[in-house]
């Protein structure tokens, strides 16, 4: 889920950065730039994944610490995040395919549909052409296709974001592959 949510956190302003003396305040735009530098495309367990950083709406007063050349300053500001909730129902493409099920760009993190996730059917995987394929009812999914999936499963790695873990359904009602979807959807239609 997309939050925009106020956040406080210590900037580290270099010398280079610093204003002169006639202009003793630092600019907004600089500390908002250094934020997001530091903070965009982190994970973190309270609100997620920093998407981008919006708006500074407050700057503290600088610290200085001994034997550093910078000024640290406390700022308060706006973001964008991206937090995945368990059970909820995420629309996204597929990025990789691999044999034992298809990473799915959910915002800005992948999550796994892993193969016994998206058919009843037995999925069988063409590493020549990037899919999982569907020998009983020929159904394909590859890597570009757009799928609606359920988070089932999280594992939040602050320190490597990378490392973090989603698990998605796609076997429930209503989730799949869009296109297979679409395709129900009609036959229901033809079928009243």
């Amino acid at each position: 889920m997309y939050k925009k949510v106020t956040l406080k956190d210590t900037v580290e302003v270099p010398p280079e950065f610093l204003p002169d003396r006639s202009s003793p305040d630092v600019p907004s735009e600089l500390i908002k730039q250094l934020l997001q530098q530091k903070l965009e495309g982190k994970m973190d367990e309270q609100v997620g994944s920093v998407v981008t950083v919006t708006d500074v709406t407050n700057i503290g007063t600088g610290a200085v610490v001994p034997n550093q050349p910078s000024v640290y300053y406390e700022a308060t500001f706006e973001a964008i995040t991206y937090d995945p909730q368990m059970q909820e129902v995420v629309d996204g493409e597929v990025v990789e395919a691999v044999n034992f099920g298809a990473f799915v760009g959910i915002g800005p993190v992948d999550g796994l549909l892993h193969v016994s996730q998206i058919s009843d059917e037995y999925l069988a995987f063409d590493g020549e052409n990037e899919q999982l394929a569907s020998r009983d009812s020929g159904r394909i999914l590859g890597v570009g296709d757009a799928v609606r999936t359920r988070i089932v499963t999280k594992s939040i790695d602050e320190r490597n974001p990378r490392d973090s873990k989603i698990g998605l359904t796609a076997k429930q009602v209503g989730l799949g592959k869009h296109e297979w979807l679409e395709e129900n959807r009609k036959e229901r239609a033809e079928g009243n």
